[in-house]
């Protein structure tokens, strides 16, 4: 599903022109935060794709520019006792969005499409009932109001092996390399069979899914951060003129004579 090598796409984005054009739809997400706060709309926004595909650095620089109170990110943890005794897709509930808020999934119910099923972690009989239950469960979702948008973020096997190197090679990307991680790398294709089957059971007119070439992180965020943009009829809020006010003058107010700890600044 990779683009060919020697695409323009795949060519490197200078810094310069990348944050210049990040800033612009970073204060597009703002305007949609404003509008989403306003009018008490409810998105839901999934995030799913290989390992290494980028989308933790993604939903980071969504999130980076608006209120934690309106873009709330969930990232669950594996799935206690009392979870796997539950309904498949109980878990998830409680995280959905009310009105005037962005959920944003960083992997999601379809780990049971996923990871789950390409690790042994449910029977085949269960990963096929989840994808027989998803798309209904999905239209309940749209039927309840939430503007769901699903993507999958796709490299190649090349981009991921030298990802993976580079988290074993650098002490500041350790924590993301788990033994999961490792024994995905091997099942590249039984995961492309996965996602296959996912695509096909799952890709619905109300709930459709977006694959984002990320083999380029740079691009990728902008043309991901771009297209969900365009898929939220949001408007822009009116600017109002903002001037600071007075500050009040010091009065009789001193200095107290306290003793307070400061930090060391070596820097």
């Amino acid at each position: 599903m990779g683009k060919k090598s020697g695409d323009g796409s795949q060519q490197k984005l200078g810094r310069k022109q990348y944050e210049a054009e990040m800033a612009v739809l970073q204060g597009e997400l703002v305007a949609l935060q404003e509008w989403v706060k306003a009018t008490g709309t409810k998105i839901c926004i999934v995030f799913e794709g290989r390992d290494t595909a980028g989308k933790g650095g993604t939903i980071k620089r969504i999130v980076e520019r608006v209120s934690p109170r309106v873009f709330r990110v969930v990232a669950l943890p594996t799935p206690t006792d009392r979870e796997k005794s539950q309904m498949y897709v109980q878990r998830y509930l409680p995280h959905f969005p009310a009105a005037g808020e962005v959920v944003i999934f960083d992997r999601s119910w379809y780990n049971r499409a996923g990871v789950e099923r390409v690790l042994g972690f449910c029977t085949p009989e269960q990963s096929d009932a989840f994808l027989r239950m998803v798309p209904a469960f999905e239209k309940a979702m749209v039927d309840a109001g939430i503007i769901l948008l699903k993507y999958w973020l796709e490299v190649s096997e090349e981009e991921q092996t030298r990802r993976l190197e580079s988290r074993i090679n650098d002490p500041r990307k350790t924590w993301k390399l788990s033994p999961i991680d490792l024994k995905s790398y091997s099942r590249w294709y039984d995961y492309s069979r996965a996602r296959d089957a996912m695509f096909e059971a799952t890709d619905t007119a109300w709930a459709p899914w977006f694959v984002a070439d990320n083999e380029n992180k740079k691009r990728g965020r902008l043309n991901i951060i771009s297209h969900l943009l365009s898929q939220v009829p949001y408007e822009a809020p009116r600017q109002h003129d903002v001037e600071l006010p007075k500050r009040q003058k010091a009065g009789d107010y001193r200095e107290p004579a306290l003793t307070v700890r400061r930090i060391p600044t070596p820097f």
